[in-house]
């Protein structure tokens, strides 16, 4: 069992996704040191309620309304106010694990131990969390600032004992389900509810699953490319180190060694030399045709220098992400070290919506990239002697000739999943809105960019899942013998699940079960080089 750190400081984007999804074997441990610090923010916050004096959203009201100062004594109710007028989401719910990962960095953040919350609010979340307590939570209403208001006050009213939670499969009153458990709501107190739902909490959720996903994904590419690189007959002295080194781009240098590991030992997809040897001498003619090119199309020959954008960009998206979760992400922020309080904008999603802005555009080039590789698989003019749309070979005048269209309604779905990831890439950073009396007049939109980045992932997935399909039906049709031990491997994977193509069918079944093979991280096993990083 691997414990997971809940102090503020320590939570990994790993520690993340591995809470977010089930079947780990997980503690979560809040130290002492960590209870101590939330215990001292508590502490000079209601210090500072007791001298009158007035604190945003304390004893003020919210945003705009903070010109109004309520009495110590309302402060309490005044969070009640705050998490009530705030549940009015729309859209779909999120995901089980989009919302335990919210429940994970909302305690995370908190415990950082400045944002005056009581201590039971935390141990709240990390029980939800052990007893997967999930609150229903609609995707839609937030504006990335201040926070994720709308979608973390379905948190906070279900720690509140309100609301409803999926729990065992089941939809229930979270007031039952905290009785059957034993646990007692919270009762809030003056910030509780603020502390609770300021924050880019829900953001970063879906910000960190998808850049998990889209990690593999980077890689999944690469095994996609070999596979069409076989497929097609390709050159992989495209991906000789010389050529990479001479740009060093780091993403770029990892596709191509990759890529280069993985074709290891093929006799499809042959080194530069033995292409250009295979072709006919001129011996003095003034010109002629070579039975090989030697150069690829670019989707094959510069697939590094697309897949290595998302390597990369993934890298620095990791640095601002786990930043994020580790920090004090709501407003006013207590100092128990000096006995002040701040009023800031920690809330303010902004390395979220770029970050996740800049992952979508890089994952929908993947996307496309491999659309454009499935169109050379699939058209006869390009596929180096394949059939047209990989449909089995036919002898003569046989019945079954022209009757069968093979993957052609794969190679159409494909691009509509492609132009789909495509469309939602826009950023949505420059989608500003002023809102709430012109107090919120410059926020993030992270939420909806987060939201579009793990459907970016999800679409690109199943555009991997077909051409991966196709890839296989091509190496089928050309002979899996000369393939290299490690594309074998992932060949003989894809068919314990998928048969070959031998007839017209519905392949829907199909796409789920290589989408699956994606996501379990099994495509990636049966290629012996999983466990590379870069």
């Amino acid at each position: 069992m691997k414990d997971v750190i809940i102090d503020g400081k320590s939570l990994t984007l790993d520690d993340v996704a591995a809470v977010a999804r089930p079947g780990r074997a997980l503690g979560l441990v809040h130290p002492d040191v960590a209870q101590k610090a939330v215990k001292r923010s508590r502490d000079l916050k209601l210090d500072l309620i007791a001298t009158g004096q007035p604190i945003y959203g304390v004893t003020t009201g919210f945003g705009d309304s903070v010109v109004n100062q309520i009495a110590p004594q309302k402060a309490a109710e005044l969070q009640r106010h705050l998490v009530t007028y705030h549940l009015n989401g729309t859209g779909p719910l999120a995901p089980a694990e989009v919302v335990r990962a919210t429940l994970l960095i909302r305690a995370n953040c908190l415990a950082r131990g400045n944002s005056g919350v009581q201590p039971d609010v935390i141990g709240l979340l990390l029980d939800f969390l052990r007893h997967d307590v999930l609150p229903r939570v609609p995707e839609r209403g937030s504006v990335g600032a201040s926070g994720d208001l709308v979608p973390l006050c379905y948190v906070a009213n279900a720690l509140f004992g309100e609301g409803e939670v999926d729990y065992r499969g089941e939809v229930r009153p979270a007031a039952d389900v905290l009785a059957q458990l034993g646990l007692t709501p919270v009762v809030p107190e003056a910030k509780d509810g603020l502390g609770l739902i300021n924050g880019t909490s829900f953001s970063a959720a879906f910000a960190v699953l998808a850049t998990r996903d889209a990690a593999q994904l980077a890689r999944v590419a690469d095994v996609a490319t070999a596979l069409a690189s076989e497929a097609l007959l390709g050159n992989r002295g495209h991906f000789d180190s010389f050529i990479h080194e001479q740009r060093p781009h780091r993403g770029q240098l990892a596709s191509a060694a990759h890529l280069g590991r993985l074709l290891d030992g093929s006799s499809l997809s042959l080194p530069h030399d033995q292409v250009v040897g295979s072709n006919d001498p001129l011996d003095g003619k003034g010109h002629g045709k070579l039975k090989r090119s030697i150069q690829d199309r670019y989707s094959l020959r510069c697939a590094p220098h697309v897949a290595g954008v998302l390597r990369d960009t993934i890298e620095w998206v990791d640095g601002w992400l786990e930043t994020e979760i580790n920090a004090s992400t709501d407003n006013p922020l207590f100092d128990a070290e000096s006995g002040r309080v701040h009023s800031g904008g920690n809330f303010y999603a902004g390395h979220v919506v770029q970050a996740m802005d800049s992952l979508k555009v890089a994952v929908a080039s993947v996307a496309d990239l491999l659309d454009r590789q499935l169109q050379l698989l699939v058209d006869a003019k390009y596929n180096n002697g394949l059939t047209e749309n990989l449909v089995p070979r036919t002898e003569g005048d046989a019945w079954e000739k022209g009757l069968h269209h093979g993957f052609k309604g794969m190679q159409i779905a494909c691009s509509a999943l492609t132009a789909e990831a495509l469309k939602h890439a826009g950023p949505a950073t420059v989608f500003s809105r002023s809102t709430e009396a012109h107090n919120q007049d410059k926020v993030s939109m992270a939420p909806i960019a987060a939201r579009d980045a793990r459907r970016i992932v999800e679409l690109t997935q199943e555009v991997a899942a077909i051409q991966i399909l196709a890839a296989c039906q091509a190496l089928d049709l050309r002979g899996t013998g000369d393939m290299a031990p490690r594309t074998r491997a992932v060949h003989a994977l894809v068919r314990t699940r998928v048969p070959f193509v031998d007839a017209d069918r519905r392949m829907d079944g199909d796409i789920a079960e290589v989408v699956a093979l994606i996501r379990s991280g099994a495509l990636l096993a049966a290629t012996g080089t999983e466990g590379e990083q870069r």
